[in-house]
């Protein structure tokens, strides 16, 4: 396995909720002449949305209906994996919510058990931007979680990249972008997926964004 010393021992600690020590552009053009090329490839995989739409030689991606699609990376595929299932708790319980039982567009896993706990507490926070300060303070223990202890791995280079992205969402957010961002973030979960919760009628679709059925 290879290991990169030099890049990773020059890195800054990363602290939730401080500055940004650089951008996640920087780190990537950074990585770009540190890593094997095929290491660094799967950079583009390292997303805070476990499909994103489109990736290099890629199409559209996939949708929430399905698993990720797997990467050679154990780390990215268990975070993908990881993302998806809160994605789908926070879907499901705010349909419930909303009295519209069955109108998610597909069941979330049971694994990793924690993440429904995570995404019912989430959706019983009364701030917006509470509540997205917490899912995101959750997504980085996990991260940290998974990293696992090969600190000169390139799994702890992927995980820093995630957690860059974290950091640089946190700076954005203020109390009228972080309400914006709490109803925009899951807007893609069932439109993803299809947004039918039944075939030919039915239960109507439901905006994740406007918590109204369309």
């Amino acid at each position: 396995m290879v290991a990169y010393y030099y890049l990773v021992s020059q890195l800054p600690y990363l602290i939730y909720g401080q500055t940004v020590p650089l951008s996640s552009v920087q780190f990537k053009s950074l990585c770009q002449s540190a890593l094997r090329p095929q290491d660094a490839a799967l950079l583009e995989w390292c997303t805070l949305d476990p499909e994103p739409e489109a990736l290099p030689g890629e199409g559209k991606g996939g949708s929430y209906r399905d698993a990720p699609r797997a990467t050679p990376s154990p780390f990215i595929n268990t975070w993908r994996h990881w993302e998806r299932a809160l994605r789908l708790h926070l879907a499901r319980y705010r349909a419930q919510a909303l009295g519209q039982e069955g109108a998610a567009p597909v069941d979330p896993p049971e694994d990793p058990v924690e993440v429904g706990a995570l995404a019912k507490a989430a959706l019983g926070l009364e701030s917006p931007l509470e509540a997205e300060l917490f899912l995101d303070q959750a997504r980085w223990n996990a991260i940290e979680a998974m990293q696992g202890f090969d600190y000169f791995g390139v799994t702890t280079i992927y995980a820093y990249l995630l957690r860059l992205l974290l950091m640089e969402r946190r700076v954005s957010f203020n109390a009228e972008e972080g309400f914006v961002a709490y109803k925009g973030l899951y807007t893609a979960i069932i439109a993803a997926a299809g947004g039918r919760a039944s075939e030919g009628g039915g239960v109507s679709e439901i905006s994740i964004e406007s918590g109204e059925p369309k």
